[in-house]
């Protein structure tokens, strides 16, 4: 890479004395913070800060928590003691709770969460869903692609990784859930509070009320005009991180809008694909890293 002369060794560099050469140990871009010469990789797990926001899914339940693959090099682990349980948040967890703990998650779950804490030692990460924005998810589509949190492709950590897109052709508002992590959700909007709402319900039980919707696994009717745009949205996600350009809300937004300016069978959502034709690729593209 370059001689020392007075540079610091960061990750990802090393010399072979008693040549003074600092060599690469990996591919990547490298970053020169004042001394310090280091690599960022072009691929990475996704290293957990405190306060992201993430998607999991639910690998192993264990005494008291839940085993989380949120991408990351360790699986994080969610207490029982951090979620929601109906009849109140702040109710001391029983034992009958942890005999329960299948009907709150179990294995193959997807879920929304906050990352709460990282391990002083291994740097595992503790996640919380301690908030009605929070929970299991439902009513839509899985969808990986890279995510480390920073700049450059995928998905990074922006104002906002929740928002509600008003789609076309009849699909109605779909749910969009950005996890830091690169695991994202697209789903059919769900009206909690409307929910809650239409039941008789008091202050005294409509937390309990609400945490029985969020932990149910049944999935509401999905037309067949919101799958289609479902799966156009996941092919214009797609295509912004096939092409390395950031994954946030004004970037998605643009490309859903570029997309549907071009449609004509230029995605084909029919199969399952989300195929898109080179013409479209470009427009998604120049739309999303257009000047803001």
């Amino acid at each position: 890479m370059a001689p020392p002369n007075q540079t610091a060794i960061g990750h990802g560099t090393y010399t072979v004395p008693p040549h003074p050469t600092i060599r690469a140990t990996l591919a990547g871009t490298i970053l020169k913070t004042n001394k310090l010469l280091s690599v960022l990789p072009l691929r990475a797990r996704y290293t957990p800060e405190i306060g992201d926001l993430v998607v999991g899914r639910i690998v192993e339940v264990q005494t008291r928590r839940w085993k989380v693959d949120v991408a990351a090099p360790l699986l994080a682990q969610l207490p029982l003691s951090s979620i929601n349980l109906p009849g109140g948040i702040l109710r001391r967890k029983t034992t009958a709770d942890e005999l329960q703990m299948r009907s709150y998650f179990q294995e193959g779950d997807l879920l929304v969460a906050e990352v709460q804490q990282i391990g002083s030692q291994d740097g595992a990460a503790t996640l919380h869903t301690r908030s009605l924005k929070y929970g299991k998810l439902k009513n839509g589509m899985f969808l990986a692609v890279s995510g480390t949190g920073g700049g450059g492709g995928g998905v990074v950590r922006s104002r906002r990784q929740v928002w509600t897109i008003e789609t076309a052709h009849g699909g109605g508002e779909v749910d969009v859930v950005l996890g830091v992590n690169g695991y994202i959700w697209l789903a059919k909007h769900s009206e909690v509070e409307a929910a809650g709402a239409k039941q008789q319900v008091s202050i005294s039980n409509i937390e309990e009320t609400v945490s029985n919707s969020i932990y149910s696994s049944q999935n509401d009717e999905i037309s067949r005009n919101t799958r289609q745009e479902i799966a156009k949205l996941a092919s214009c996600i797609n295509v912004l991180a096939e092409e390395g350009i950031r994954v946030d809300e004004v970037t998605v937004t643009r490309a859903y809008e570029a997309a549907l300016e071009l449609e004509a069978g230029s995605l084909d959502v029919d199969d399952g694909g989300g195929q898109v034709d080179a013409e479209t690729r470009k427009s998604i593209v120049a739309a999303a890293i257009e000047p803001r």
